[in-house]
């Protein structure tokens, strides 16, 4: 269909009238919208010849994959997060007072050694006792000396916590769980795909049940924004013609008053017979030009004929 349209974009442009106009098409830039990923379309919320609008869902793919492994990862957060927060809370209450019952026994059994320690001291000077017993009660005394420094100790730590090596490994592990549970969420929203602009749906590629690779385009949308008018005009006009220049626009059923202006000329020619340059053939050589509507551009259609007058030598 375009090169029907250039042809004859090429046979008008020779036939234009004395108010310099030139026959073009309407063209678009369409943008073909995929998932990142691949997988099975499960529904479709949009049809062809439907305006959307910026961040409506257009198409969903099946995410049970994606569901399972966001909810393993959310748990795994969960259990990390635990496992950091019972590190800074020390022990248990039950297990702080366990440790502080057996403080307290150690404590008692040092007050009893020291008692027998003393009682060994004076039987020894009397001659009542031998030096191996004196030895012994002074070694009873040191062992529960060192239980009770054990265990005191033992209860300082708990009331503290973990050690702050532990803290920040745990404090490691919450970060990299909380970073696989985004990387998750994000792949569950993938899934979902919406309209990056405003536009019309020009053509639906897939339907649900259809399975699609990844990037790979489902839906076609054409936004406004990219919407542009194409003609051609021969090296005698081309060099008036410059980005930004104005021209009017008219079409069959369209409003009058249109206009459009210039947004690229081509450098080269767009279409040249390979044979030698000369002014007999001169005629033959096109250059491409395109513009941008003024106003609503969703008025034109793709492949739409249209009549752009030039501007007059170096108008605006």
């Amino acid at each position: 269909m375009k090169r029907m349209l250039l042809l004859a974009c090429l046979a008008l442009t020779a036939c234009h009238d004395g108010q310099n106009t030139v026959q073009g098409y309407v063209e678009g830039d369409f943008l073909r919208l995929g998932a990142t990923s691949g997988g099975r379309i499960a529904t479709l919320r949009v049809d062809k010849g439907q305006r959307v609008a910026a961040g409506q869902l257009l198409f969903t793919l099946d995410d049970g994959a994606e569901q399972a492994r966001l909810a393993e990862a959310q748990a795994k957060t969960r259990q990390a997060r635990a496992s950091r927060d019972n590190l800074l809370t020390g022990k248990r209450a039950l297990e702080i007072r366990a440790i502080a019952a057996q403080r307290d026994q150690a404590a008692a059994d040092l007050a009893l050694a020291e008692i027998q320690l003393r009682r060994q001291a004076v039987l020894i000077r009397s001659g009542d006792t031998a030096q191996a017993s004196l030895d012994n009660a002074r070694a009873a005394v040191k062992r529960d000396q060192a239980r009770v420094a054990e265990l005191e100790a033992s209860l300082a730590f708990a009331h503290q916590g973990g050690r702050s090596a532990e803290i920040r490994s745990a404090d490691a592990a919450v970060t990299a769980a909380e970073a696989a549970e985004a990387d998750a969420a994000w792949a569950l929203e993938q899934r979902r795909v919406t309209a990056p602009e405003a536009g019309e749906v020009q053509d639906v590629l897939f339907r649900p049940g259809e399975v699609v690779a990844a990037d790979q385009g489902v839906i076609s949308l054409l936004p406004p924004g990219n919407i542009k008018l194409r003609f051609y005009l021969g090296p005698e006009r081309i060099g008036a013609l410059k980005p930004g220049r104005r021209l009017q626009v008219a079409c069959s059923g369209c409003p009058a008053g249109l206009s459009a202006h210039v947004s690229y000329v081509a450098p080269d020619a767009s279409y040249a017979p390979p044979i030698l340059y000369s002014r007999d053939n001169a005629s033959k050589l096109v250059f491409l030009v395109e513009a941008r509507p003024d106003g609503d551009a969703a008025r034109f259609r793709p492949g739409q004929p249209l009549t752009l007058t030039l501007p007059p030598g170096g108008a605006p």
